[in-house]
Order: structure tokens, then C-alpha cells, then sequence
């Protein structure tokens, strides 16, 4: 990496404004204490639970490259794996360095109202955009982040309030950023790396400015915070800025902040848990948790020889999104845009699918609580979510059955209140009541075209017990 300097202020300076945040304005009572006890006892903000489904947007100078995986200078440099280094042997002259990319990372035909409008069509609630990623490149004009950002190399623009400008002008969906604390071969990271993290010269200089640049310049309300290097929550301050986060910042009533703030805070401290990538337990948690996963199966950038097996169809995102939701998470669908600024039409097109599964399912989606079960113990891939207030339990079926006839065991009916629809069609359909438990309803008599949706489909199941 080009040799970085630190703008602004002197290090003890510096100290002294991380240790007092700016005064905010008078707002709730509560309080929060900069230990994970208080910050723990923090009510995750309602929104959260009730948009269900997030894009995940994985972006950087990794997309130059686009080959193998967003962690190519690794595997590259570090670990030199022989594909990577052969990739770049067959491809680059032999003097080219990964901080070469960064000049043709262009961002050319990058469009933010664009972008939003193809998020706004997916049904997506919120959207976590790659603020920074472990080679450190910042999609914005970091004051700490000299000669190694969007606004000084390459794009010459600031991505990330484009993207945040567009989504709340065109969009209902909630803007957040994803950052990540470490660096791999910052070198004050590595100094402190090397005193077993006694040192903090990395997080006073970098880390922490630079959130709180981010929190205050942008104002995200989801802060996916990732990458601790091995290093442990005290090193990074994490419980001191997510005090101020929750207690002054100017989201600090809607912000929701995930597990990764630390070595051994992954799905133990912090808001929402995400424990792992790609975590889908098939089960219900106790605590709030988000599936983080990615269309492209092997990898979360942009990859230029992925094939298209490589993608996960459709059929198999709605099932994630279904069995996440039933067992009470959230789904992050990650996609990964190209050097340019493009979102290539695989993606677009998973996304424009989900937008228009939702339009017909949504309400057996968004807003919705986990049931009494998740999933049917006599018929494979159905899941259950639940509204109490309109004592509604909707069973979302993924096979549609060559008998017409969907046999559910979980639930009770009531003879005489109980009313089962098919979302996108509307009329009541039959049912009975079977000798043990649950119900068998006839579906209606559908053509292919007179579907209401592909993919998997939903009853509303009326006063079930």
C-alpha cells in the first residue's frame, strides 16, 4: 500500500475529541453505559425486525480484479495461493502492485439513482453498502484515508453519499453502511498487531475517526461492523462508540448495530446477532439474528468467471428468505457490482424476481412474528409466520401439490371461524379438519398463468389455534 499520511489533528488532540463527542441536542431518558451489560439491555429499534429483508452490496477496488473472492489481495499477496498467482502472472507485468487497481477502479457507469430504483423493485426494506473492506479503500473522502479513497483514486466521487442521496430521495428503504475495523497491511495495524494489540495506534488514528466520520457525515441506521483482526473489543473501543452511537449520534433512536465489534463478540454482545456468514440455524433463537448470504455461492465481490451454476436460483432465495423469517431472522442478500459501477442482470434479475414474489407474499413477510412452530412436522418445506393482533398464521408452501391438496399439521382450525385464502388469488378455499391435528385445504384449480406468483406461495390461515 502507497504510504499514508494522517491529515488533521495531532494524536493527543485527537484522544482527547474521541474521549468527548460532540453535545446532541436533548432526546430520550435512557441512557446507555459504555459496557456490554448496558449496550447489551439496548431495545433493537422496531423497523428492524419488520423489514425482514436487506441487499448486502460488496464494492471496492476488490472489483477491479473480479476474480476468486473481495479477499484477492490476500490470497494474493499473503497467502499467494497459486490461482490467484497465476492470475496475475498471465494478466499484469510482474512490477504491478493491488495498489495499482485502484486507479481502474472507475466506477464509469455507476448510476445511484439507478442502483435505487433496482432496489426499490426487490422488496428489499434496507440496503448495507461495503463503506470499507479489509484492503481499506474508502467508497467516501476519508479525512484518515489519504490517496486510498474514491475521492482521490479512482472514482474522484463520493459513492458512498451518491448512493446514500438516492435511496432516501427515491426509495422507502433504510440506508446502512458496512465497515470494516482492521486493515491487512496497514501498518499501524501491524505495529499493533505485533505488541499483541497493547498498542492502540490504529483505532485512535483510524478506526474510530473514522466512524464517527461516517455516523456523522452519513447518518446510517444499520452500522455493519466487521473484521476485528484477531483483536479484542477493548482494543477497538467498541463498547466507548457504541455508547456514543446509542446515546448522542444523530441516529442513535433508530440505528441497529450487529456481533462484530470485537475477537469473541460474535453472537454473544451488540444488537442484532449474525453469528456467521451465511447463518440460517432452521430453527428459532432467543435473540434477534440476520442470514448474511450471497447470490453468487462462492463468493461476496464480483467474480468475472463465475459460471451460472454459481448463482443461487431464485427458487432456492425465496426458500432462504421463508426459512429465515419463520425461525425469527432477517435475510441480507449480498450482490457484488462490477469495477464500473454496474449491477450485471443476474443479479438484477434475482433481485427483480424476490421484488415481485414480495408483491404477491409480503404480507406473510414483512412485519410478521414467529409462530408456535416454524416448519410443518407432516409436509416438507412449508414454514409458518405469524400476526397476532389479526390472528393470522400464514403457511408458505414451496411445492405445489400434484394432488391439489396441502395437508398442514401444525394447525388447529376452529369450525365455524376459521378461513383459509391463497395470497394473490383471494377466494376462501375448502379445508376439513384431519383425525389427529392440523387441516387439509384444496387448493383451487390453477393454470400455469392463472398462478399468482412462482416460487412458493402462501395461505392466510384465519383464527387457527
Amino acid at each position: 500500500m502507497r504510504p499514508r499520511k494522517l491529515r488533521g489533528l495531532a494524536l493527543p488532540l485527537l484522544l482527547l475529541l474521541l474521549l468527548q463527542p460532540p453535545p446532541s441536542p436533548a432526546h430520550s431518558s435512557t441512557r446507555f453505559d459504555p459496557t456490554w451489560e448496558s449496550l447489551d439491555a439496548r431495545q433493537l429499534p422496531a423497523w428492524f425486525d419488520q423489514a425482514k429483508f436487506g441487499i448486502f452490496i460488496h464494492w471496492g477496488v476488490f472489483s477491479v480484479p473480479s476474480f476468486g473472492s473481495e479477499w484477492f489481495w490476500w490470497y494474493w499477496q499473503k497467502e499467494k495461493i497459486p490461482k490467484y498467482v497465476e492470475f496475475m502472472k498471465d494478466n499484469y507485468p510482474p512490477s504491478f502492485k493491488y495498489e495499482d487497481f485502484g486507479p481502474l477502479f472507475t466506477a464509469k457507469f455507476f448510476n445511484a439513482n439507478q442502483w435505487a430504483d433496482i432496489f426499490q423493485a426487490s422488496g428489499a426494506k434496507y440496503i448495507v453498502l461495503t463503506s470499507k473492506h479489509h484492503e481499506g479503500f474508502t467508497l467516501w473522502g476519508s479525512e484518515y484515508s489519504w490517496n486510498w479513497n474514491a475521492i482521490d483514486e479512482g472514482p474522484k466521487r463520493d459513492i458512498v453519499k451518491e448512493l446514500e442521496v438516492a435511496i432516501r430521495n427515491r426509495t422507502d428503504l433504510r440506508f446502512g453502511l458496512y465497515y470494516s475495523l482492521f486493515e491487512w497491511f496497514h501498518p499501524l495495524f501491524l505495529e499493533d498487531e505485533s505488541s499483541s494489540f497493547h498498542k492502540r495506534q490504529f483505532p485512535v488514528s483510524k478506526t474510530l475517526p473514522e466512524l464517527y466520520e461516517l455516523v456523522n457525515n452519513y447518518q446510517p441506521e444499520v452500522l455493519w461492523s466487521d473484521g476485528d483482526g484477531g483483536a479484542p473489543d477493548q482494543y477497538w473501543n467498541s463498547t466507548g462508540f457504541l455508547a456514543w452511537l446509542y446515546n448522542e449520534s444523530p441516529v442513535r433512536d433508530t440505528v441497529v448495530t450487529n456481533d462484530r465489534w470485537g475477537a469473541g463478540s460474535i453472537c454473544k454482545h451488540g444488537g442484532f446477532y449474525t453469528c456467521s456468514d451465511r447463518y440460517n440455524p432452521g430453527h428459532l433463537l432467543p435473540h434477534k439474528w440476520e442470514n448474511c448470504m450471497t447470490i453468487d455461492k462462492l463468493s461476496w465481490g464480483y467474480r468475472r468467471e463465475a459460471g451460472i451454476s454459481d448463482y443461487l436460483t431464485i427458487g432456492e432465495l425465496v426458500k432462504q428468505l421463508v426459512a429465515t423469517v419463520s425461525c425469527g431472522g432477517n435475510l441480507l442478500m449480498n450482490i457484488g457490482p462490477t469495477l464500473d459501477g454496474t449491477i450485471s442482470v443476474v443479479f438484477e434479475e434475482r433481485l427483480r424476481q424476490m421484488g415481485s414474489w414480495l408483491k404477491v407474499n409480503g404480507e406473510a413477510i414483512y412485519e410478521t412474528h414467529t409462530w408456535r412452530s416454524q416448519n410443518d412436522t407432516v409436509t416438507p418445506d412449508v414454514w409458518y409466520t405469524f400476526k397476532p393482533k389479526e390472528k393470522l398464521v400464514y403457511a408458505i408452501f414451496l411445492k405445489w401439490p400434484t394432488s391439489g391438496q396441502l395437508f398442514l399439521g401444525q394447525p388447529k382450525a376452529i369450525l365455524g371461524a376459521t378461513e383459509v385464502k391463497l395470497l394473490g388469488h383471494g377466494q376462501p378455499l375448502n379445508w376439513i379438519s384431519l383425525e389427529q391435528n392440523g387441516i387439509m385445504v384444496e387448493l383451487p384449480q390453477l393454470t400455469i398463468r392463472q398462478m399468482p406468483c412462482k416460487w412458493g406461495w402462501a395461505l392466510a390461515l384465519t383464527n387457527v389455534i
